[in-house]
């Protein structure tokens, strides 16, 4: 995006903007010592005038302009305590001015359709005035405590939206209460009487003009919404939060209710607050960020969507992302935490003991990750979670933690100035915890059994510069930082062997994992604000000169905090304080995407807990059974259905049939009633056209004798108008005789008068003449006397030669005087000839005046024959609504008589509605009865379940222990057959069956020690007493539930049949309310025809009855 024109507007710095909708003209409102508001041409880009609005006191800001979406030549603005107009004329703007109403603090304000201007206000009131600054009406935004401020208004068709604090949302449209639409107030309304409404503004605003639709409210009611805007076709509205999200709502909603009046979060939800790390993983398209919110969001950059968003109750400092894309690690303020990345939801498995980790980073394996807790680097296993190394050697906060492709290196840089760089390969070996390299080795210390040493490769400090972070080369033989000096730096062999300077501070590097580019992000600071703004560039790599080129690409309005490359090196991933996340694919100079080696195959896999599992197999299973339970019911229902619209369908079918067997006997009786009426019909006609006929020789005749007495009339007024024709042509005449005799004496006047003063100028130019010979001969005279005396008595006049010299002063003020009179005369002159110029302006105005004269003549004889045609308009109206009022009188009789008849008919049924109210409230009462019956039985059936789980189990039990006697005979039997083998050797016979004695007869003994035989009898007949009960009521249950379902169905269907004949007697009724309604309009229509002029054109419509 490039600028195309820049103007150069005096002021500090802009605070709105506004362009108009026909014309290439914008205005700008800008923040000096005076709020400024300057007005231009885009085509030009020069500023075409700009006026103050009002001084910047403490408190007193212009908070927004626009222009008249109609009219581009006005202009308003509003601010605290700042409602001006202004119109754009002749190259300035002009204030407006109008009634002044109560100043305020005004926020933000629109143009409706109608050319109408709303107004928000911080004390949650919203002031509709029209284009003129006429104040119409006020009403509140929001009516519960505590009030809102209105941040935002936006307009549309029907109305406007306002929004404000405590994330509210409110739609009004306009009322159906005023004609078109017009938001007229009460007519005795005045700008302060209105304020006086404001505690019943809902019913105001809907007398008024506005009604409130619906409203709408975020879930955190600490929230502002700040601007809004409605889509082009009008069926959805976007706003902001102070919280950088996003919220839509449909304008075309109806009926909402519950959740529904939320506002939908648009596209995801973004962070509010500096991102303070990111990270992206090797398996799956995902990069993980945290930030000041106090929120962990993981992101799909393939599809550009939110994952997963899950808020803590800490402040999170720092995040890394598994390879894999499984676990994340979080840094807290008060623990290191390990977590899963499950389905739906980010869950902790493991913490470690580090407060406030400000940078943490997996390996590139996963087996390990490091995290910086103070000044230490610890490394921890992933899978053992345990401490296997501790890097220590920096003096200050470690900023930058980075693992080598192979992950045997790890290059670290700090505030300190210094960069180190770890080799791993002897971590993990116990006891190898000796000082190999002196100054270079940083002992494991503490952790645990399965630490080792690492070993300082290299190092490189510059006290002078805070590193911020510092990566190495794909082959890991340079590393590469930046920091606070404003310089790339080049390490190799712990020596600085290339600076590459920029003009801006560099904060974050990265190299792709192909190696061939470099970005860096910086820290731009801004000239006019003291803030910074976060740039990227693009370098190719390696390095080969000290001034490197590069591509910039502005985007973040801060500093970038994090960057990192994804690991097809596609694609390029910016964090900044801001609070924005940046994705960019990675092409060449001419858009081309950079050349994979492989295709990468992303990974589907993700963790889902036991727990959760189980937990949705459960419910599926309960949810196919309910979905059984749900078709079994249906089906029954189905049935029900079909067997009462069948026996509905034979009641309506021998309904019908006796209806036409009734209709067929009626037709019969209605055909021989029309054959009687027809003979009738044709004797009235006979005797009506004899009457008509006689009524129109009655009319013909008095219509002749009303022509006749209008014709007389006619033939006097053309008489009188015979008479004004000549006293307007006599009047005519003698104005005419009056102008040309008054023109005469006026011409006459003016020319002796011209000749007067032509006499006076000759006059005056003689003295003038003869004055100025005077003059000069007195002058010469004065000289020679002065030189004839100066030549005689030079010696005895020089003591008055001051006296001379005085005498020649006075002399040249005497000629200085008279050429005053000179030039006073010759002004007179000038003022008599623009005299005569103005007296013959005037004969021309005269002249003008008698055209017009004849000109108005013309018209009032042409008005004379219009009002004649009018008056016998008129004349034929007045006949034609008499007429008409005589057939309303009668009209109005008969509509007395149906009025009547109706009121006979709606009592009775009043009485019969009534009646089955009752009915059905003592139904209501039986139902209720019959529920509770039902429920009686239900516990009974659960108690019986209860008691036939118990003896179920008692039967079991005893199945195992008749179980366990049968496998005891069959030991004893094979026993007995071993023993049986020494029959013939009684001594081992004798112990054979010593052996079976203390084998079985102890354990048989011991068992019937055990046993009660009263019990065993008592547990026999309680067993057989309760398989009678149960199969006793089993057998009353089902008795019961068919005699309650005949009975549930009867009254259902009776229950059917009444409802039915409410709701026909309710449609009755309403038809005979409305008949009623229309005949009582009817009647009051022709109350007020009756009284009212009769020379108004009115047309009722009369019901039909």
């Amino acid at each position: 995006m490039a600028a195309v024109k820049t103007a150069n507007i005096p002021g500090e710095k802009f605070i709105t903007a506004a362009t108009s909708n026909t014309t290439a003209a914008a205005v700008a409102n800008l923040a000096a010592a005076v709020n400024t508001i300057s007005t231009g041409n885009t085509a030009t880009t020069a500023v075409a005038a700009a006026t103050a609005t009002k001084e910047s006191l403490l408190g007193t800001m212009t908070h927004q302009v626009s222009f008249n979406p109609n009219d581009n030549t006005q202009i308003c603005a509003i601010g605290n305590g700042i409602f001006k107009l202004f119109r754009y004329s002749e190259g300035t703007l002009k204030p407006m001015f109008f009634q002044k109403f109560e100043a305020k603090n005004f926020l933000c304000h629109c143009w409706t359709a109608d050319e109408r201007i709303v107004i928000g206000t911080e004390d949650s009131r919203i002031l509709v005035c029209e284009a003129t600054g006429e104040l119409k009406f006020d009403f509140a935004f929001f009516n519960q405590m505590p009030l809102r401020p209105c941040f935002a208004l936006v307009s549309f068709n029907k109305g406007f939206v306002a929004a404000g604090g405590g994330g509210s949302l409110v739609i009004f449209e306009r009322s159906g209460g005023s004609s078109g639409g017009d938001l007229a107030p009460d007519s005795n309304a005045t700008p302060h009487s209105l304020s006086s409404q404001q505690n019943n503004s809902e019913s105001a605003a809907g007398k008024e003009g506005f009604k409130r639709v619906r409203e709408y409210n975020v879930q955190d009611e600490s929230l502002k919404i700040l601007n809004m805007a409605v889509s082009p076709n009008e069926d959805a509205v976007v706003c902001t939060l102070d919280n950088n999200q996003i919220y839509t709502v449909a304008l075309g909603t109806a009926d909402l209710k519950g959740d529904e009046s939320k506002l939908e979060i648009f596209s995801q939800p973004f962070h509010h607050g500096q991102i303070t790390g990111m990270d992206t993983c090797i398996r799956k398209p995902l990069i993980v960020t945290c930030s000041g919110d106090k929120s962990v969001r993981v992101w799909n950059y393939m599809d550009s969507t939110s994952e997963l968003v899950k808020y803590f109750a800490e402040d999170a400092f720092s995040v890394a992302i598994h390879p894999s894309g499984l676990y994340i690690l979080v840094g807290f303020s008060d623990k290191l935490r390990l977590m899963n990345l499950l389905i739906d939801d980010i869950r902790p498995f493991r913490e470690f003991t580090i407060r406030g980790c400000r940078e943490c980073r997996f390996s590139n394996g996963g087996q390990y990750f490091a995290a910086v807790h103070g000044n230490t680097i610890q490394i921890y296993s992933t899978w053992r979670f345990e401490n296997v190394g501790n890097l220590k050697g920096h003096n200050g906060k470690v900023r930058s933690i980075h693992w080598s492709p192979d992950d045997s290196k790890i290059v670290t840089a700090g505030m300190d100035g210094a960069i180190y760089d770890w080799i791993l390969k002897d971590m993990g070996n116990s006891g190898s915890t000796g000082n190999s390299g002196g100054a270079n080795t940083a002992g494991a210390g503490g952790g645990g059994g399965g630490t080792g040493s690492v070993k300082r490769e290299g190092e490189s400090i510059l006290k002078s510069c805070s590193y911020t972070c510092a990566v190495a080369s794909p082959d890991g033989k340079s590393i590469y930082a930046v920091g606070s000096d404003k310089t790339l730096k080049e390490i190799v062999d712990s020596q600085i062997v290339k600076e590459l300077d920029s003009d801006h501070v560099l904060s974050q590097v990265v190299i792709s994992h192909s190696g061939r580019m470099m970005f860096v992000g910086t820290r731009k600071q801004q000239t006019y604000e003291r803030t910074s703004a976060g740039t990227i560039r693009s370098m190719k790599f390696p390095l080969n000169n000290e001034l490197a080129e590069f591509q910039e690409h502005q985007c973040h309005s801060s500093a970038i905090t994090k960057l990192r490359v994804s690991y097809d090196d596609t694609h390029l991933f910016s964090a900044s304080d801001d609070g924005c996340v940046y994705v960019f694919k990675i092409a060449d100079r001419e858009g081309r995407g950079l050349k994979k080696e492989r295709d990468v195959m992303f990974a589907d896999e993700i963790l889902v807990t036991k727990s959760d599992l189980e937990e949705k197999n459960q419910t599926m299973n309960e949810l196919k059974t309910r979905v059984e339970e749900l078709k079994m019911e249906n089906e029954y229902q189905l049935r029900l259905k079909d067997m009462n619209f069948n026996e509905k369908i034979k009641e309506v079918t021998e309904k019908f049939m006796q209806e036409i067997e009734a209709l067929k006997i009626t037709s019969s009786v209605l055909r021989t009633d029309k054959e009687k009426e027809e003979v009738r019909h044709e004797e009235e006609m006979v005797e009506e056209r004899e009457r008509h006929s006689r009524e129109l020789l009655d009319l013909e005749t008095s219509h002749n004798g009303k022509l006749m007495t209008e014709y007389d009339k006619f033939q006097e007024l053309q008489t009188k108008t015979a008479e004004l024709q000549l006293q307007w042509e006599r009047q005519m005449r003698d104005m005419q005789v009056a102008k040309e005799k008054a023109l005469a004496e006026l011409t006459s006047h003016f020319e002796a008068k011209l000749k007067d003063k032509q006499a006076e100028i000759e006059k005056l130019q003689e003295e003038m003449k003869q004055q100025f010979k005077e003059f000069e001969e007195t002058t010469h005279e004065t000289e020679e006397d002065a030189d004839s005396e100066i030549l005689e008595l030079k010696h005895r006049y020089e003591r008055r030669l001051k006296e001379e010299r005085e005498i020649g002063l006075r002399l040249k003020g005497e000629n200085g005087i008279m050429r005053k009179k000179f030039n006073t005369l010759q002004a007179e002159i000038d003022a008599h000839k623009a005299e005569i110029a103005k007296m013959y302006a005037e004969e021309k105005k005269l002249h003008s005046i008698i055209k017009s004269l004849e000109k108005d003549i013309a018209g009032l004889k042409k008005e004379i024959q219009e009002r004649d045609e009018t008056i016998q308009d008129k004349e034929k109206r007045i006949y034609d609504l008499k007429k008409k009022n005589q057939e309303l009188e009668k009209f109005k009789f008969v509509l007395d008589y149906k009025i009547k008849e109706l009121k006979r008919q709606i009592e009775p049924r009043e009485q019969d509605i009534q009646g089955m109210t009752q009915q059905i409230k003592e139904m209501d009462v039986e139902l209720e009865h019959y529920h509770k019956a039902n429920s009686d039985l239900e516990l009974a059936i659960a108690d019986l379940k209860l008691k036939l789980k118990a003896a179920e189990k008692q039967v079991t039990k005893e199945r195992c222990r008749v179980k366990g006697c049968c496998t005891t005979i069959r030991k004893f039997k094979v026993d007995l057959n071993e023993c049986v083998q020494f029959i013939q050797e009684p001594k081992i016979m004798k112990s054979q069956v010593k052996k079976l004695y203390q084998k079985y007869c102890k354990e048989v003994v011991k068992d019937e020690e055990a046993l009660d035989l009263d019990i065993q009898q008592e547990y026999a007949r309680h067993r057989e007493y309760l398989e009678k009960s149960v199969n006793s009521l089993r057998q009353k249950v089902s008795k019961d539930q068919g005699v309650h379902r005949s009975e549930n169905v009867q009254i259902m269907q009776e229950n059917a049949v009444l409802i039915k004949e409410i709701n026909q007697l309710r449609r009755d009724l309403r038809s005979v309310r409305s008949k009623e309604k229309a005949a009582e309009l009817a009647l009051r229509h022709i109350a007020s025809f009756a009284g009212g002029d009769s020379t108004k054109d009115e047309t009722i419509s009369l019901p039909e009855l």
